[in-house]
């Protein structure tokens, strides 16, 4: 299995990755890059999103699809809650 290298001009900065983050745990539906650079702060650069995309896919906290990208992480708290509440079949 080969792995991918990618160059990075320039790595996003802490408050980039959460004003994203914030983005998409807002989001009621996908969101297209575009969309997610549009209802950014500050201006953020293609490749740096994609960097930010990439990274949150790989920590399993968002989908990446055709029709967009969504915020799928649940944090143990919660998930922990649901468990306790839930019926055992």
């Amino acid at each position: 299995m080969a792995t991918e290298t990618i160059q990075v001009l320039h790595y996003p900065t802490l408050k980039t990755v959460l004003m994203v983050e914030n983005i998409l745990k807002e989001a009621k539906e996908p969101l297209s890059r575009y969309e997610i650079m549009k209802r950014s702060d500050n201006k953020v650069m293609r490749q740096t999103l994609n960097t930010i995309l990439a990274y949150l896919e790989k920590r399993g906290m968002v989908l990446d699809s055709e029709k967009g990208v969504i915020w799928t992480y649940t944090p143990p708290s919660k998930m922990k809650k649901w468990l306790r509440e839930s019926v055992e079949v």
